[in-house]
């Protein structure tokens, strides 16, 4: 089996990358070869005993998707993206990078011919406001930003390529990631994992909303194991919606900092500073907060129980099980 990650070098392809080297196999098959794509040069996981080819390119640009047909993958995880924060502050940038890299992908797919597996990470800010307390496997796709709106318009491609036999798609609508390892970046939701991950390592982080802002978290460990279950799905039990709300957690913020608090102590709880930022305020405020993934679950995906759970996975997963704060 050949294997393609586009977006290797982020967080999310690295820990994919990771596992696949661990375990050798996908679906019950041995992997022939990997190979990670990014706008930087991605790092090859280690002890691999199949071929690692690490390649940096600009997804969007002329040619650069036909190249990555070259070795005609039998699987592609298509991750790459410009995170929601800054998909809103740059509009053009923001609809190059998610939207034309994703058309340029999978016309690649179709002018190569050979329909592959391809899983697309979507995500949850493809709903917009006004949501029901719950949102279940029926509600709408009204996205109130650029990035949500930029996914939305993928998982209509997904659907169509695949009803047309390009190739065989399967998206899944992420939880944001936390506690997401690594520095603070560009995504409006950076915070959620800030609050937990510098603390925890004696560090001060900055909370930019209202405690009482509820959201949808899984940890990175979870992501993982949504990418390769989506990867190993028999496309008749999908159906024709190609697309599902992964399962998580929904924890106001302040319940995040009673978990930080319980997990590590007051000392470390006590080192979130609270400013207000009315940009992250607006963003956040036009995200869903709760879903019943029930579609999801009842394909086999499986998702972290608690928000404690979550940080558990992070002091385990990125600081040898201690807590450094």
């Amino acid at each position: 089996m050949k294997i393609l990650i586009v977006g290797g070098a982020g967080m999310i392809g690295r820990k994919l990358a990771e596992r696949l080297a661990k375990e050798g196999s996908l679906n019950g098959r041995s992997i022939k070869s990997l190979t990670l794509y990014d706008v930087v040069e991605p790092v090859a996981p280690v002890g691999a005993d199949f071929s690692v080819q690490t390649l940096i390119g600009d997804l969007p640009a002329e040619g650069e998707a036909d190249r990555l047909m070259t070795d005609r993958p039998d699987v592609i995880f298509h991750l790459a993206a410009i995170v929601s924060g800054e998909a809103e502050l740059d509009f053009d940038k923001g609809y190059r990078i998610n939207l034309d890299g994703t058309r340029q992908l999978f016309d690649a797919v179709r002018r190569a011919g050979h329909a592959p597996r391809i899983v697309f990470t979507s995500s949850i800010a493809v709903f917009g406001a006004p949501f029901p307390d719950e949102i279940d496997d029926e509600f709408f796709t009204t996205p109130l930003t650029s990035y949500g709106t930029q996914k939305a318009i993928g998982e209509l491609l997904l659907s169509d390529f695949t009803r047309k036999g390009i190739f065989d798609g399967v998206g899944i609508r992420l939880p944001t990631i936390c506690v997401r390892p690594g520095k603070p970046n560009k995504a409006a939701s950076g915070f959620f994992s800030n609050i937990i991950r510098e603390p925890l390592v004696g560090e001060e982080a900055v909370l930019p909303v209202s405690e009482d802002v509820r959201h949808w978290h899984a940890s990175p460990r979870s992501a993982i194991g949504f990418l390769l279950h989506a990867a190993s799905l028999p496309g008749d039990e999908i159906g024709a919606r190609r697309t599902l709300t992964m399962p998580g957690v929904s924890v106001t913020v302040g319940e995040q900092i009673a978990a930080l608090r319980l997990m590590a102590g007051d000392d470390v709880a006590g080192l979130i500073r609270r400013e207000p930022d009315q940009m992250i305020m607006d963003v956040v405020s036009g995200w869903p907060s709760n879903f019943n993934a029930r579609r999801a679950l009842g394909l086999g995906f499986k998702a972290d129980v608690s928000f404690e759970e979550i940080i558990k996975a992070h002091i385990e997963d990125e600081l040898d099980g201690k807590n450094h704060g």
